[in-house]
């Protein structure tokens, strides 16, 4: 009974030795084994055996992209402003073999190295400079713990600068700097506003007085076209009466021909002329001998005539 239960007892222990030596390794991670205290082999993704009591696995080993999130380092300007600056690394072990050796402790080694870096590459920029130059530091840091990480199996893709503290009196005259900053920008887009306004205003009234004077100018065209037709009219008006007075003249004298009157009744129509020549106007009129005679003929026909009929 008991040797039987002695089989099943080794039975069992070599099961589970035999168990332990096979190790499967998952995707994005690796093993360092080690055989006698030496490394041995570096087992990737699949499945492996190990020599039982002699091999172990000494580091499990993570291959992915990490990423450290460092707390805020104390650094100084060359100016002498000291502030604090966070720092974000992003990294990805490259060599799990001399990950395991390389370093006692990488990830504060990183830090370490991460403080020292930014320390240096700070202490050559001024304030003004360290804010504005975010991306510069930031190549300047990764390029510098890509080549202090390398035998370490490690490569530093990215570095990144998380937060930039300065300290509260430098905050506080740059946010007043900010304010009269912003000030003076709206003063200049005010004055700017009122510039443009006034030159809009002028243009306006510039434009106004153009119109003005244009439109005075046609109305004063206007108004002396229509004096000078209305000129036009009364100087034909006045030569079309004249015309008609001459024509009528002219009839009466053709008419007076044709009618046989001598000479008397010619120097009698003239007596008429003279009379409405005068027209009641004239004070004294000059008439000649011959037309004064013809008068006084005219005047004793006239009286025989009515004699006459008496």
């Amino acid at each position: 009974m008991i040797p039987f239960l002695t089989v099943i007892i080794l039975i069992l222990v070599v099961l589970i030795v035999l168990a332990s030596c096979i190790r499967i390794v998952p995707q994005a991670q690796a093993m360092v084994v080690e055989r006698l205290g030496a490394y041995l082999d570096t087992w990737n993704v699949g499945i492996h055996f190990k020599t039982p009591f002699i091999d172990r696995v000494a580091k499990r080993v993570i291959l992915k992209e990490q990423v450290v999130d460092f707390p805020p380092q104390p650094v100084i300007t060359k100016d002498n402003v000291t502030m604090k600056i966070d720092t974000v690394v992003f990294f990805q072990i490259t060599d799990p073999k001399l990950y395991a050796y390389g370093v006692e402790n990488p990830i504060m080694a990183i830090e370490n190295l991460t403080a020292t870096t930014l320390r240096n590459i700070i202490g050559d920029l001024e304030l003004d400079e360290t804010l504005t130059s975010r991306e510069t530091i930031n190549t300047k840091m990764r390029a510098a713990l890509d080549v202090a990480t390398d035998p370490w199996g490690i490569k530093v893709n990215r570095v990144e600068l998380k937060n930039i503290i300065p300290p509260a009196a430098i905050q506080d005259a740059m946010e007043k700097q900010m304010k009269a900053e912003r000030e003076r920008r709206e003063a200049i887009l005010r004055a700017e506003g009122e510039r443009e306004s006034t030159i809009l205003v002028a243009e306006g009234k510039k434009r106004s007085a153009i119109l003005d004077a244009e439109a005075d100018k046609e109305a004063a065209i206007l108004h002396a076209e229509a004096e000078k037709e209305k000129r036009i009219k009364e100087a034909e008006g006045q030569a079309e009466a004249i015309l008609k007075i001459q024509q009528a003249n002219a009839d009466g004298i053709r008419m007076i021909k044709e009618a046989g009157a001598d000479e008397a009744v010619l120097r009698i129509k003239s007596l008429e002329a003279f009379a409405k020549a005068a027209d009641g106007k004239a004070t004294k009129i000059i008439i000649p001998s011959e037309i004064q005679s013809m008068a006084g003929l005219v005047k004793s026909v006239t009286e025989i005539a009515a004699k006459d009929e008496t």
